[in-house]
């Protein structure tokens, strides 16, 4: 739809600084908001575009109002003036009775979309615009009020083995089920929504097992621009069995914020990656879920 591609369009002509952090625990967060854009293709024989401009107008000084005057935040000029998020949209009007109203919030820190949803409403007069701006004032608000997400660095799960595993083809298989236990584990964490995967790529960590370096992935999750920092290990006590741990830790402080262990499981090598998934769902997503 055009009012996809002209969002998708907005994210990308976003010029996104690097993260944002309010000034203190109470500062109001800032907001940039631009005028929506607004296109007819109601192919109605009146010319309208006068009345569509004052209600356009009249439906964005509503939106900036009501954010405005929530505490929390503060309208900002742009992304570049410290904004920590921006506001996007576009409004359509595809035939008498129809408009469709298309809204994104963009989390210019973490430089992801909070928010990207498609609404409709019917009419084209004063009071149908007014109630599609309390719809959409009320979404956006609940979006900027969504908490941002950490900035997690995930290093690669290690192999404990206490077993008398030969190397060659096994150390080959071993890294190739460590790999997917990562990948799994970094996809399940990121597609939750409350952890921002850092890429790790381009730093070196290997020259020593993570595990035994008294909590130096802290430091390098920190250079990294990482809030937190999450290692893994894989115990494997036989062919057949094997437990599973993690800890994270605060990169600023080094402070142990949550660790997990699995107990003792049954199961192939291959059986790691899905062990792994669970085990940070259950302790990193699903128990933060709870009230």
């Amino acid at each position: 739809m055009h009012l996809s591609r002209l969002i998708c369009s907005a994210f990308l002509l976003v010029v996104l600084p690097a993260a944002y952090s309010p000034a203190g625990a109470g500062a109001a967060i800032g907001v940039a908001m631009d005028d929506f854009s607004y296109t007819d293709t109601s192919a109605e024989p009146a010319n309208q575009t006068a009345a569509h401009e004052r209600r356009l107008s009249a439906f964005m000084a509503a939106l900036r109002r009501d954010i405005g005057a929530d505490g929390r935040y503060r309208l900002a000029p742009s992304a570049q003036d410290g904004a920590a998020f921006k506001v996007i949209g576009g409004i359509q009007k595809t035939s008498t009775l129809v408009q469709w109203a298309k809204v994104a919030v963009i989390d210019v820190g973490a430089k992801r979309l909070v928010m990207d949803k498609l609404y409709t409403f019917r009419g084209d007069n004063d009071e149908s615009w007014e109630r599609a701006e309390i719809f959409v004032s009320r979404e956006v608000m609940a979006a900027l009020s969504t908490p941002a997400p950490v900035a997690l660095a995930v290093f690669d799960f290690e192999l404990e083995d206490t077993t008398a595993a030969s190397a060659g083809a096994s150390a080959a298989s071993d890294a190739s089920y460590l790999a997917e236990v990562t990948g799994s584990v970094r996809e399940a964490l990121g597609q939750s929504g409350r952890y921002r995967i850092v890429d790790i790529s381009g730093e070196a960590v290997k020259a020593r097992a993570l595990r035994d370096c008294g909590g130096c992935e802290a430091a390098i999750a920190q250079k990294l621009g990482a809030d937190q920092s999450l290692i893994g290990v894989v115990r494997r006590v036989s062919r057949t069995e094997y437990t599973l741990g993690f800890q994270v830790r605060d990169a600023r402080t080094g402070a142990v914020v949550s660790r997990g262990d699995s107990g003792l499981r049954m199961g192939a090598d291959y059986s790691w990656k899905r062990g792994a998934v669970r085990l940070v769902s259950d302790r990193l997503i699903e128990s933060q879920a709870k009230p």
